[in-house]
């Protein structure tokens, strides 16, 4: 799905099960990192506050903007009828999600800054799982 329907085509198992690039199981393990997380913040993703999404730092603010971009990107997937759109902006999201949690800790921090971080990775699970799922591609608890 990530490559262009009208393209050429060579089907490659392990390129399409590799967790590398932008393929499925790095997707679907994106969405499972992010549920790692809230298990060890002993969080539920459905009770995260979304109120406050002010990025303050550069990753939180490059997460925020992709983040902001689904209804535009699924709406242009579904017009022009090219799901590669939709894979190409899950796999956006997926990166600077790592990207964010690798420069922006968010177990370690406190108060209002873990609440907001928290906050960042609800909104990317939630829009990875609505994504993945539009593309009939369930998302797993743990992998």
């Amino acid at each position: 799905l990530s490559k262009n329907r009208t393209s050429d085509y060579v089907f490659d198992w392990e390129q399409m099960l590799s967790f590398d690039g932008n393929t499925a199981p790095y997707l679907q393990y994106a969405c499972a990192r992010i549920r790692s997380i809230f298990r060890r913040a002993e969080t539920d993703p459905g009770e995260v506050s979304l109120d406050d999404l002010t990025a303050v730092e550069e990753p939180e603010r490059q997460l925020a903007l992709s983040l902001a971009r689904l209804q535009d990107v699924v709406e242009q997937a579904a017009e022009d009828g090219y799901p590669h759109f939709l894979c190409s902006y899950l796999y956006e999201v997926a990166t600077r999600f790592s990207h964010f949690y690798e420069h922006c800790n968010i177990l370690q921090s406190e108060g209002t800054t873990r609440s907001r971080r928290l906050a960042f990775a609800a909104l990317t699970l939630e829009t990875l799982t609505l994504g993945l799922s539009l593309l009939g591609i369930e998302t797993p608890e743990r992998m």
